[in-house]
């Protein structure tokens, strides 16, 4: 034990001498475990709030009985099905704006607990009988998740004052309640939500949902099953949008590998003489290498306590535009505070210490394999270097070839990411190949002496600099492509949203009723035209989708742009027959083309149309088909329309909206204007890439100090290179600008290579990646303006790092250089 303690006393004496070392070693483990917890925790914290709003009612996602048209229905049809004998219990939810907080819209949930089987689990707890009276009996209680309450500013105890002047029960904080989620009795919810005797749904037990017998035919008509399997699930539509939080954090993770592995690979090379004294006073080559992954192991450990912390802070301050991403994409409420498990905060430190194993391995694997005499020679390391970088180039056409078949074979999200992983790893790896084949190419067409000096000193430095450079190329072209993809999606985005928001208003009735009313009411009010459309909720081979019955009008055809069309005239096509469009993504997904049948269920038997046409809908996790109305009604009759598009000249808005108002008390959540729903999905569009665009500037920020610390730790080393230039009357001045010159050439062929892979990554997540993630293809944009402004800013990036180690060589005296000269010969 006491050679182990005097080897690993020797081994951590280097850092003391060379603080900026560890602070390297320090900074890389932080920044990749830091960024990369970050990016779990928030995935954590949103994977738990879906888990909490799915088993608020009965412990677990239940089947369901809704209406048809997803309205809501009268609640005579729950007394008609309990007398019948099915064990159904009624539930009415819908958003509510508090008076306080208009910014904020919760989920109001009615339900009526002394109908739910007993035991059944509500917000995590399996309430007696007493406890279900308690919550019914006045003047009863709103259950609310003590994060939502912290978040809106309110207290135990409060009665908060909606929007429409009611006023909910006392607050009453429950641990496991969802987020954004105000749980109060149905007669109370229909109360405040101004919708008496409706109801949104009818939950069944799970043991009675598994066979589920023929629905009463007074009942078939009006409600439909919905099985657990088939409902909206939140974690499986929102699943594309945390694994491209989880890629850009496993990048972010990579990248600040490099900075471990270039820190700890020059640690290394610059302790060959204390590994061959340590050799030579008895030290086992294995307990020098068991004292090098201790020293690893407690640097791991610090730098990760560091991550941790850092992962915490990063996504406390990214989770309110996650959240709101997700509630915008998906209307999945995230709690705006983060709550982690402990095994979390265990997982960051395991993931620094997995991070430290694979910087240093192969260093710590190198210094074992070397032969003892060879361990002080410096021509040894180099000799390794260029070993390993012929094996780096087999490497190279290895992941080139992955991606390839991932490329011509893969139909998944899975393969589109290894196309990703196997394109950004060639490239990262070949890289070093490529800059030693340019430089000596370069080297061969220079007959000066001292141009030649300057590119082989450029190759000398490949080994010290090339990570820093992996990392800064990985950079770059993370930024390029995400920075391509976001700017063309916003473009198509906003050319999409002129053609398809075309009314100036959008009408929502409260109920079928008034829906009906509404319809003929605005048949009276001249207006330039009044575009109806019914809506049917369904499952389509287990994806759920809405489907749509529109009227055969001429605003249709020219503001609805389609992708492909069977025929000349698809509008004339779908006015007559049963045939349908959909939407890009659920023709994809249920590997659809133009011509096909599919086969809908409807009360009166399966119904069998035709594909016509496919048209983008962006930011819709459901499907979406059109039919004709006509052809709707026919298979689902007695449907009422659920929203009005609403034709009419700017100047007439004032006074139909005032009327609107006074004849049917229509509140401002259902009459929306065309340009608050154009600012209101503009707004989701850029909140919804905000958190990706963070992460972005992060990773460039973590290469720029990839850079500045290789250039930094290098700095001493070098002047025992340029001591013989200034001893043959190179000024300081002088090797100032060379040093600069090859920091900057470097760098630039580096921004040279990552231009095509930044474009190749654009394609890739444009073509592949979207497609399978998503459902939409987007085309492919260039920016040039885009591309030169992050290339000035790398430029300008590798410049600061260079400035210091440039500053430390103008600074340095002639006894330095002479002194250092002397050593090293």
């Amino acid at each position: 034990m006491n050679v182990w303690w005097q080897t690993l006393r020797a081994l951590l004496s280097h850092w003391r001498r060379h603080p900026v070392q560890l602070f390297s070693v320090l900074i890389g483990l932080w920044l990749a475990s830091g960024l990369l917890t970050g990016v779990q925790a928030l995935n954590s914290q949103a994977r738990d709030s879906y888990a909490r709003a799915s088993q608020l009612i009965g412990g677990e996602p239940q089947a369901s009985l809704v209406a048809v048209d997803g309205a809501t229905f009268g609640q005579q049809l729950f007394v008609e099905l309990r007398q019948a004998g099915w064990p159904v219990s009624p539930v009415l939810q819908a958003r509510v704006q508090l008076k306080d907080q208009p910014d904020q819209r919760l989920l109001l949930l009615g339900i009526e607990p002394l109908s739910l089987p007993m035991g059944s689990a509500l917000a995590g707890q399996a309430l007696t009988l007493e406890q279900r009276v308690d919550f019914v009996s006045p003047p009863g209680r709103t259950w609310i998740a003590p994060t939502t309450m912290q978040t809106l500013g309110l207290h135990e105890g409060d009665r908060p004052l909606t929007t429409t002047g009611r006023t909910l029960p006392a607050l009453h904080g429950q641990a496991d309640m969802a987020p954004g989620v105000l749980l109060v009795d149905i007669g109370m919810a229909q109360q405040v939500l101004q919708l008496p005797e409706q109801l949104s749904r009818l939950l069944l037990p799970k043991d009675f949902a598994a066979s589920v017998p023929p629905l009463p035919e007074a009942v078939s008509a009006r409600l439909q099953l919905k099985r657990s399997d088939e409902e909206n699930n939140l974690a499986r539509l929102t699943e594309s949008f945390h694994l491209n939080l989880d890629a850009l954090g496993v990048l972010s993770f990579v990248v600040g590998l490099f900075i471990v592995h270039a820190a700890i690979g020059l640690a290394l090379e610059q302790r060959r003489g204390l590994f061959r004294t340590l050799r030579a006073c008895g030290v086992s080559a294995r307990s020098l290498i068991g004292c090098l992954c201790l020293e690893l192991a407690g640097l791991a450990l610090l730098g990760g306590l560091l991550g941790v912390a850092s992962g915490y802070l990063l996504a406390s301050a990214l989770l309110p535009d996650v959240a709101a991403s997700l509630r915008g994409l998906y209307g999945a409420e995230v709690a705006g505070q983060l709550s982690l498990s402990p095994w979390w905060w265990f997982s960051g430190l395991g993931l620094s210490l997995l991070g430290a194993l694979l910087a240093g391995g192969n260093s710590l694997l190198r210094a074992a394999r070397m032969p003892l005499l060879a361990v002080a020679n410096p021509q040894a390391w180099h000799q390794a270097h260029a070993r390993w970088l012929r094996r780096q180039a087999w490497v190279v056409l290895g992941a080139a070839a992955m991606g390839l078949l991932a490329w011509a074979w893969g139909d998944s999200l899975a393969s589109g990411f290894v196309l990703m992983a196997a394109l950004l790893l060639a490239a990262a790896l070949g890289l070093p190949v490529l800059l030693d084949g340019l430089l000596n190419l370069l080297a061969r067409r220079r007959s000066s002496v001292l141009g030649q000096w300057f590119l082989a000193d450029c190759r000398q430095q490949l080994p010290a600099l090339s990570l820093a450079l992996m990392a800064l190329l990985l950079a770059l072209a993370a930024n390029i492509g995400a920075g391509s993809m976001t700017a063309g999606f916003r473009l198509t985005f906003n050319d999409w949203l002129e053609q398809r928001l075309s009314a100036e208003l959008y009408v929502n009735p409260q109920n079928p009723a008034q829906a009906t009313a509404l319809q003929h009411w605005l048949a009276r009010q001249n207006l330039d035209a009044v575009l109806p459309s019914w809506q049917v909720a369904l499952s389509l081979q287990g994806w759920p989708a809405d489907l749509y019955g529109v009227i055969d009008d001429p605003s249709y055809r020219t503001h609805w742009p389609l992708l492909e069309a069977l025929g000349d005239q698809p509008w004339d096509q779908l006015a007559t027959g049963d045939r349908l469009m959909l939407s890009e993504q659920l023709a994809r997904r249920l590997k659809v083309r133009l011509g096909d049948h599919l086969s809908i269920a409807t009360p009166q038997g399966p119904w069998s149309v035709q594909l016509i046409g496919i048209y983008a809908d962006y930011g819709n996790p459901k499907g979406h088909l059109l039919v004709n109305s006509e052809q709707l009604l026919r298979h689902w009759p007695g449907l009422a329309p659920n929203r009005f598009n609403l034709r009419l000249q700017p100047a007439r808005i004032p006074a139909l909206l005032s009327a609107l108002h006074r004849d049917f008390a229509l509140d401002d959540s259902r009459i929306v204007d065309q340009a608050r729903l154009k600012g209101w999905s503009s707004e989701v569009f850029e909140r919804t890439f905000a958190a990706t665009a963070a992460l972005n500037s992060l990773t460039l920020g973590v290469a720029g100090v990839a850079l500045f610390i290789s250039l930094l730790t290098q700095s001493d080393s070098r002047l025992g290179q340029l001591a013989p230039l200034w001893a043959l009357g190179v000024t300081r001045r002088q090797l100032m600008l060379l040093n600069l010159g090859q920091t900057w050439l470097l760098a630039l062929l580096t921004l040279v290579l990552a231009l095509p892979l930044g474009i190749a990554l654009a394609w890739c997540l444009d073509t592949v990646i979207n497609v399978q993630a998503f459902g939409w293809r987007l085309p492919l944009r260039v920016f040039p303006l885009q591309l030169a402004q992050l290339m000035g800013l790398a430029l300008v990036a590798t410049l600061l790092a260079s400035a210091w180690p440039l500053f430390k060589l103008y600074r340095s005296q002639p006894a330095d250089l002479l002194r250092r000269f002397a050593h090293d010969d």
